[in-house]
């Protein structure tokens, strides 16, 4: 026996506008189909129709993770300093993290990840080799304190979030456990009914080697990611390489200084000498944990503080400010050039490859320099893949031009390897009967973001279109209006939910049959039985949602049709 929920006695407040504060579709219709209502920046309240499908999506992500063997457990939220001191995650997390302290003055945080303890828990309850490999997960609650929450649930300060951790004895081990995982969230997200892709990702603030991103190309998406149109090639931006390719530089002449007056901006200086920006080296200087460091890049092409940030983690990195500048002669502010800094360390894009010339800074007022050979005239301490990547650059894989696209990141897995066993001193009793270190691997899943997710891909003009598998209901039953047709909407409901459909029906007194329909359009359950002028003939049309297709069927027809589905 499936649930019928009457929406005569359903908390649900359906509205005809757009919230003012909404920004993506998203956020608009899950408000307007009363899925969610809003307390605070950043911070939901799940209404009966979104707890449904918030419950159907976590639903089916245990059902995938316990096929593979992982075994649920549920951890504190709130949780103390000193395991996130021990992993440096304290300060990395910045401003991010919810600290807070109890009546004693002991430090606390609510939960933005759980590696930490994940570890600490299976430190203390394993032993041996033989108690592993091991896969844990939970489904709950985590907090970051974004500066600017925003897009309803798709970035809030609390979240519902699946983390999961396997633990290994070998690489070998972590490789299948991974791959384990990699299958099971492909599962999820096609059960879901999610359009999404695997891409190539940086682990950032959790640490590790490999690292995937599974992301759900939409228009509202924060993320950006790159598409080869020739090859299977995918990667977040972040994570684009580009190769490093070497050139005859032996041709070109002798450096040559330019008088070049008023032009400290790459693009004063190719329109005073007439040559593109391509030409130019930009050098962008940053600090790195107060050091200065000078970034070189083509000029036509711009510095992804992102990207170096990722790169030169955890060491902090910001803008210099016009202060450093002083008392620093090698250093003059919009003629900066590689060949003349004096105990600054020099990284550069592998675009300013050994043999590559250009016209750069001459590191005098007014000045610029000309056949600046990279290998020759300076050199390059660390090349990293810096620059924000562009439309058309080349596949790494084939060399096709790129396209971008929009994303909303549902899914992240990493390969943490010893990070945190390392920090913690995660050892078991291997075969040798010596101590192993034990290799970690963490998997995540944004449950709500997931829905709103979901929200962005299948919704149209008139409202929420939800997959079958995670909606509030399989079916949505209108009475459009007469007694005789609420009557016959409700017996066909009963009916229903004992063939073990899922209904929602609205027998609401006083609304009127277009008030109705438009409310189950905006709702999005996948079929919509409405109960009508055929209804004294025992008639009533079905329309599914998605196609709107519509076709008459008798009671008994509609019955069998839906509980086959």
């Amino acid at each position: 026996m499936a649930q019928v929920q009457r929406m005569s006695r359903l908390m649900v407040k359906t509205l005809r506008d757009d919230p003012a504060d909404a920004e993506t579709l998203s956020h608009k219709l899950l408000v307007r189909a009363g899925y969610v209502r809003r307390n605070s920046a950043g911070i939901w309240t799940w209404l009966p129709l979104g707890k449904k499908v918030l419950d159907n999506i976590s639903r089916v992500v245990r059902e995938e993770m316990d096929a593979i063997g992982a075994q649920e457990v549920l951890l504190p939220a709130l949780l103390p300093k000193e395991p996130y001191e021990a992993s440096a995650r304290w300060e990395e997390y910045g401003d991010l993290l919810f600290r807070l302290k109890d009546r004693k003055g002991g430090e606390y945080l609510l939960g933005p990840t759980h590696e930490e303890i994940f570890t600490l828990v299976v430190k203390d309850q394993v032993a041996s080799y033989k108690d592993l490999p091991v896969m844990l997960y939970q489904i709950q609650t985590k907090y970051r304190d974004e500066a600017r929450p925003r897009s309803g649930v798709l970035r809030g300060r609390e979240f519902q979030m699946k983390d999961s951790y396997s633990f290994d004895t070998t690489d070998e081990g972590l490789a299948e456990s991974y791959a384990l995982h990699r299958a099971a969230y492909q599962k999820i997200f096609a059960r879901l009914g999610l359009d999404y892709r695997i891409v190539s990702a940086v682990s950032g603030a959790m640490g590790g080697s490999a690292s995937e991103e599974f992301l759900a190309p939409a228009a509202a998406g924060e993320d950006t990611f790159v598409d080869c149109p020739s090859c299977d090639y995918a990667a977040n931006t972040e994570a684009v390489t580009f190769a490093l390719k070497p050139v005859d530089g032996s041709g070109v002449g002798p450096v040559e200084e330019l008088d070049t007056p008023d032009t400290p901006t790459i693009e004063t200086l190719a329109e005073h000498l007439g040559v593109p920006a391509s030409a130019t080296l930009k050098n962008l200087l940053v600090k790195v944990d107060g050091e200065i460091v000078a970034v070189g890049v083509p000029g036509n092409r711009e510095v992804d503080l992102g990207k170096l940030g990722e790169h030169l983690a955890p060491a902090a990195v910001e803008l210099v400010t016009a202060e450093d500048f002083e008392g620093r002669g090698d250093l003059v502010r919009g003629y900066v050039g590689p060949q003349g800094l004096e105990k600054v360390r020099y990284i550069a894009d592998p675009r300013v490859a050994p043999g590559t010339a250009w016209i750069t800074g001459a590191n005098k007022v007014n000045t610029h320099a000309k056949n600046v050979v990279a290998g020759r005239d300076f050199e390059v301490d660390d090349y990293l893949d810096v620059v924000v990547v562009e439309e058309g650059d080349p596949c790494p894989k084939c060399g096709t031009g790129l396209k971008l696209d929009r994303a909303i990141e549902i899914g992240h897995i990493f390969q943490l390897g010893r990070k945190y066993a390392d920090t913690f001193q995660l050892d078991v009793l291997g075969q040798q009967g010596k101590p192993v270190r034990v290799t970690m691997g963490s998997y995540g899943i944004g449950v709500s973001r997931a829905v709103a997710a979901l929200a962005e891909q299948s919704a149209d003009e008139q409202g929420l279109c939800w997959p079958k598998e995670i909606a509030p209901a399989d079916v949505h039953v209108v009475a459009a209006g007469k007694a005789l047709q609420t009557e016959l909407a409700l017996d066909v409901s009963e009916k229903l939910g004992a063939a073990g459909v899922r209904v929602l029906v609205d027998d609401r007194a006083g609304v009127s049959p277009g008030v109705k329909f438009t409310d189950a359009e905006l709702i999005g359950v996948p079929k919509i039985l409405v109960a009508g002028r055929r209804s004294a003939e025992g008639v009533l049309e079905l329309k599914d949602r998605r196609t709107g297709e519509r076709e008459e069927l008798t009671v008994d027809e509609a019955i069998a049709r839906l509980a086959a589905e």
